[in-house]
Formats: structure tokens, C-alpha cells, sequence
């Protein structure tokens, strides 16, 4: 009996790391123990973490950057001013967190492409950037990922850009 009550206790035991696995892997949360200091992007009162200020936006929100974002990627840049100007609007919606003239905006972009920096699931959401005498979407967007950085495309996902923003 107390052979198969360990066994019982260790086959639980394995359930409960899978379970913790699997939520940390679709969560995106980390499995590693805090450190003394706060993570990177969390400003702290200096007593632990009893009044930790977190930076980090709320779930299909868009941050809006205290400060200019270094390309994360080995992706060419442009300056946002060199932007169409359809493409600067889009950046000033996104900015005010909208509203949005398509429904497809603030989607989750999936990156299928490869062509982004690899992120877990949901990190890219995507916007449109409106194409003069196009009758839909388009092939322009912008896309931007939970670090603030920002891409754009002008072919529909076929090459990227990391947008320099102006200060």
C-alpha cells in the first residue's frame, strides 16, 4: 500500500510540472525564482516588491514608449518622418490607442513569416495603413510588438522595416 501511495504522490507530482510547463509556455511567464532586483522595465520603491510599479502594458493594449526603442532586429530602418503619410497617421492612432477604421486592426500578427524577431504567441499585433485607391485593406501595415517596437510593411508581410521613431 505504501509503495503504490508513492507512486501515486509521484505521478501527481509529474501532472502538476507539466501543468506549470504548459502555463508558462502559453502564459510566456518565466519559470525561474525573482531575483533580488526588480526585472528589467519595473521600477521599484526600493523596499522589495511591495510597491513595484510594473511598465509592462495591459493585455491587447499598445505601450506607448517613454523613450525611443532600439531595433531589436537586424531588420533596415526608417525614420517615421520618412513614413507615407498614411503610415504616420496609423502610428498617431495606435499613440491614442484609437479608434481603429478596420476591424482586423489590433489583431494578434503570428509572425509566420519568420521575418520579426521570434516571440511567443500574441507578442505582435497588427494594424493598416491605408492605401490610396485601394477598395480594401491593402498591402501596408504597421506592426508593433509588447516592447514597443515598431515595423512596417509595405508588401503584405513580404519585407520589414523597424520604424525609427521621432522624439
Amino acid at each position: 500500500m505504501n509503495r503504490s501511495r508513492s507512486k501515486l504522490v509521484a505521478f501527481a507530482g509529474l501532472v502538476i510540472a507539466v501543468v506549470v510547463l504548459v502555463i508558462a509556455m502559453v502564459g510566456g511567464g518565466s519559470l525561474t525564482a525573482p531575483s533580488s532586483a526588480p526585472p528589467s522595465g519595473v521600477a521599484s520603491s526600493g523596499a522589495g516588491f511591495s510597491s513595484v510599479q510594473t511598465t509592462t502594458p495591459e493585455p491587447g493594449s499598445v505601450p506607448t514608449p517613454a523613450a525611443a526603442v532600439a531595433n531589436p532586429s537586424t531588420l533596415p530602418t526608417i525614420s517615421a518622418a520618412q513614413l507615407p503619410k498614411e503610415a504616420r497617421q496609423t502610428l498617431a492612432l495606435i499613440a491614442k490607442g484609437g479608434p481603429y477604421p478596420y476591424d482586423r486592426d489590433g489583431v494578434n500578427f503570428g509572425n509566420f513569416e519568420g521575418l520579426l524577431p521570434r516571440k511567443s504567441g500574441g507578442f505582435y499585433k497588427e494594424y493598416t495603413v491605408p492605401t490610396p485607391g485601394e477598395s480594401d485593406r491593402g498591402a501596408r501595415r504597421i506592426i508593433v510588438g509588447k516592447d514597443s517596437a515598431k515595423y512596417y510593411t509595405p508588401d503584405h508581410y513580404e519585407s520589414f522595416m523597424f520604424i525609427v521613431e521621432d522624439k
